[in-house]
């Protein structure tokens, strides 16, 4: 599941780029060219923006990417460092899920309102759905990391033996 949930991950920030970069360029392009400004692109390219960085920030957990300080997490034990990297594993899944949380009731009140999108007229929850979907691929990075931790923890354990 893994290495396709990741290929899923990269796809979704290949083709987000992808659009922000060619109407971006568009606009600039319209702008100098036929003194002309698309107004949908700022639209689209924040709204891509915002799921461009939870989907990052997923591949981000994946890959041990993110900073951390391990001056107190490498001396401790085995025991301690399973405790540690369990909690720490905890407080970030539940993070994302009041994200989440939040972010679903925000898409419901706008499904429930049928708002739309200033410049296209587009339902608003279709762009905000990037913000619990986006957690949920944390939330899923977040306990494969957090059991590779305690993976690695025990074995390290059984390796100093």
């Amino acid at each position: 599941m893994s290495k396709g949930l990741l290929y899923v991950e990269y796809t979704i920030l290949a083709l987000c780029l992808a659009v922000m970069a060619i109407i971006t360029f568009a606009n600039v392009l319209s702008r100098f060219i036929f003194n002309f400004s698309f107004a949908f692109t700022q639209e689209v390219t924040v709204n891509l923006f915002v799921i461009l960085t939870f989907v990052g920030a997923s591949i981000g957990i994946y890959k041990s990417a993110h900073l951390g300080f391990d001056l107190i997490y490498d001396r401790l034990n085995k025991v301690s460092r399973t405790i540690v990297s369990i909690a720490i594993g905890v407080l970030i899944v539940f993070f994302f899920g009041v994200l989440a949380y939040h972010g679903l009731g925000i898409v419901m009140s706008q499904m429930d309102r049928q708002q739309i999108t200033p410049a296209l007229g587009w339902p608003q929850w279709v762009f905000t759905l990037g913000l619990p979907i986006g957690c949920a691929l944390c939330i899923i990075r977040t306990i494969e990391s957090t059991l590779k931790s305690v993976r690695r923890s025990k074995d390290e354990g059984v390796n100093s033996l």
